[in-house]
């Protein structure tokens, strides 16, 4: 496997990603009262638990996607 094809595999691993993370908050802005009703049938959670839960697991996605994804995307590209 080269370099290139390593930076390749990143930039679409980020890509893709970054997508999911945005499916993930237009779903959760978008369908929000049919998103808690579906969850809150397996948890009894207050709807301020929910949204914190949700919005702390957005932020830890979107931290590891910079982390395992971008920067090593840019690492790549800035240094081959």
């Amino acid at each position: 496997m080269t370099i290139e094809m390593i930076r390749e595999v990143l930039g679409w691993c980020s890509v893709i990603n970054i997508g999911f993370l945005l499916w993930w908050l237009v779903a959760l802005t978008l369908l929000h009262d049919w998103v808690y009703k579906y969850h809150s049938k397996w948890f009894k959670i207050p709807v301020e638990k929910f949204d914190s839960i949700h919005y702390s697991g957005m932020a830890l996605y979107k931290m590891s996607i910079f982390m395992f994804n971008i920067v090593p995307y840019l690492a790549l590209r800035i240094v081959y």
